[in-house]
C-alpha cells in the first residue's frame, strides 16, 4: 500500500505480518522503521519475536496457561515460562490468512476452529489494513464466535524511527504515555490484580522522556521485567490518541491512537543478537520497541478487570491506527 505522500506499507498473508512502513523523514528520505525479515521464511525460522503479527486468539500472557469460563476450565499451550503468551503455540501470527483488496488497503480474514490451541469456540477474525493520505496506518479488528469465548487481538510490530537495522537504538526516542497507571507484574510478568500509580516510578511517560533515560533504573518493576514490557492502564475512552514518540534526529514521530483499555509497552529487551533483519544487520537489545494496544494481560483470571468474554450474537470490535510525521 502506497499513499500520496511517500509512506508505503507492505503486508503478508502469513501472519498478517506488516514486513515494511517506510517512512519519510524531515529531509524527504525514506526509511523502514518497522522490524522484519527480507521474506516469510525468515518470520518461519524466527516466530519468537512476533515482529508486525497479528497475534490472537489471546494477547499477552495467560497465567499457567489456565481459565474459567462460565463454570468450565480451559487450558491453552504453555508457551513462556509457566504461562501462555500470544495465543499459544501455533497462534495467528503462524496462520496463512485470506486476503481481499479493498478500498484504500487490505481485509485478511481466519476462521479458528472450536479447540483451536483448547480456546473454546469457532472464532471468525477480520482484520483490515487501511493507508491514508493523512499517514494514518488504521488497524480495524472484528471477530464473531460460536460458543462463549475470550478474545484480546492485537499487532505486534517493532518501531525504530531512524531506520530497522540502521545501528541506533531506540533509547534517544522520546515516548508520551496517556497513562496514570499500569499493572503491576510478579517474576512471570502476570498481573497481580494491581493497578499501581505511575507518579513518581520509571513508568511515567505522562510527559515526553527518552525511552533509555530510566530503562536502567533498578526499580523493582523494570528488574522483573528486564526493562520495559509492561501494560499500561490508558486514560480516556473511545478512540483517543494514548502515545506519542518523536525521533529528534530523523524528525520523525509516530502516534497511536486506539478504542482499547490499555497498551503494552515493550522495550525490545530480548532481541539477543542472534538473528538478522532485512536490513542484514543484527537486531540487539533495545534496537526496537513495541506499543501493543489491547485489553489487559491475564483478565480471563481477574474478574476486576475489562472483559475479554465474547459471546455468540456479538462482535468484538477494536480499532488502532499508526500515525506517521515529521518534526521540523
Amino acid at each position: 500500500m502506497t499513499n500520496a505522500n511517500g509512506l508505503r506499507v507492505r503486508i503478508l498473508s502469513y501472519g498478517g505480518i506488516i514486513q515494511s512502513i517506510e517512512v519519510p523523514d524531515r529531509d524527504g528520505v525514506t526509511a523502514n522503521v518497522a522490524l522484519g525479515f527480507a521474506d516469510v521464511q525468515g518470520y518461519i525460522d524466527h516466530p519468537g519475536p512476533y515482529f508486525g503479527a497479528i497475534i490472537g486468539r489471546y494477547g499477552n500472557r495467560i497465567a499457567k496457561g489456565r481459565f474459567t469460563l462460565d463454570g468450565a476450565s480451559y487450558a491453552v499451550p504453555v508457551n513462556n515460562g509457566s504461562n501462555s503468551l500470544h495465543g499459544g503455540v501455533t497462534g495467528f501470527d503462524r496462520r496463512v490468512w485470506k486476503c481481499r483488496e479493498i478500498s484504500g488497503g487490505i481485509e485478511l480474514s481466519h476462521v479458528s476452529p472450536d479447540g483451536d490451541q483448547g480456546f473454546p469456540g469457532e472464532l471468525s477474525t477480520t482484520v483490515t489494513y487501511t493507508l491514508t493520505d493523512d499517514n494514518d496506518l488504521r488497524i480495524d479488528y472484528a471477530a464473531t464466535t460460536d460458543a462463549p469465548t475470550v478474545v484480546n487481538l492485537t499487532n505486534h510490530s517493532y518501531f525504530n524511527l531512524t531506520g530497522a537495522g540502521s545501528g541506533s537504538d531506540v533509547y534517544g526516542h522520546l515516548l508520551q504515555i496517556n497513562a496514570s497507571g499500569f499493572l503491576e507484574v510478579d517474576g512471570g510478568l502476570i498481573p497481580s490484580g494491581e493497578i499501581l500509580p505511575v507518579d513518581g516510578t520509571a513508568l511515567d511517560f505522562r510527559t515526553p522522556v527518552a525511552i533509555g533515560e530510566r530503562i536502567r533504573s533498578n526499580e523493582p518493576q523494570l528488574l522483573l521485567g528486564g526493562g520495559y514490557d509492561h501494560n499500561w492502564v490508558l486514560d480516556g475512552d473511545g478512540l483517543r490518541e494514548v502515545a506519542r514518540v518523536v525521533e529528534p534526529r530523523s524528525g520523525r514521530t509516530l502516534t497511536v491512537l486506539t478504542t482499547e483499555p490499555g497498551m503494552q509497552f515493550y522495550s525490545g529487551n530480548f532481541l539477543d543478537g542472534t538473528f538478522a533483519g532485512a536490513e542484514g544487520s543484527a537486531y540487539r537489545q533495545g534496537d526496537g520497541f513495541a506499543l501493543e494496544t489491547q485489553h489487559f494481560p491475564d483478565s480471563p483470571n481477574h474478574p476486576s478487570f475489562p472483559s475479554t468474554v465474547l459471546r455468540p450474537g456479538e462482535t468484538y470490535r477494536s480499532t488502532t491506527i499508526y500515525r506517521f510525521g515529521v518534526e521540523a
